[in-house]
């Protein structure tokens, strides 16, 4: 009886402090209301080595993400009749060994992608969001047995895609950054 009393106490009290506004759910998008449709064209490639298709994934998981998560947005490749854009850019892609095994080889290795990201409101013709230093990281191992050799570089690359276009749409859906002006 006491127990029930004291938890009851607890919850009244919570309610008459304003605990409960700290687990809002967010109910809209960061983006003005009369963005409807939004172009994610192929992101540039700027870096100095070359990988096969780092860019078109970039691309690709910044599109099926907003498909996902973005609430009802018209996804498209171009900004013809787009309400706004996003704009990216691959600027350094590297990759380093990290950890070597007994023989002094590696076998850990980390993957580091610079990119850029803008995104822009194309019917009133200003940037609702710049981030020119997006930077991601991730590691994959190289097998010790040369028979079950796997290269692990293109599925790094891939979830390396996923975060960044995890980042750039939370940006787009929860509006972190991105600010409708009052009028």
């Amino acid at each position: 009886m006491k127990v029930t009393r004291v938890f009851l106490i607890f919850v009244a009290f919570s309610l008459v402090s304003g605990f409960t506004d700290c687990y809002k759910p967010v109910t809209n998008s960061g983006l003005p209301s009369h963005i409807k449709s939004i172009a994610v064209p192929a992101f540039q490639f700027e870096a100095r080595a070359l990988r096969y298709r780092v860019s078109s994934r970039f691309t690709e998981a910044v599109s099926r993400e907003i498909i996902r998560r973005g609430r009802g947005l018209k996804v498209q490749g171009t900004r013809e009749n787009a309400d706004a854009v996003v704009e990216g850019t691959v600027r350094d892609f590297s990759f380093t060994g990290v950890l070597l095994d007994r023989e002094g080889r590696a076998r850990v290795y980390e993957v580091t992608i610079v990119s850029a990201v803008t995104i822009r409101d194309l019917k009133e013709n200003k940037v609702l969001y710049d981030n020119q230093n997006f930077i991601f990281r991730d590691s994959f191992e190289f097998s010790s047995d040369p028979r079950s050799f796997f290269n692990e570089e293109d599925p790094a690359v891939d979830r390396i895609a996923r975060a960044f276009s995890e980042s750039v749409v939370s940006t787009i859906v929860n509006g972190m950054g991105v600010k409708e002006e009052k009028k």
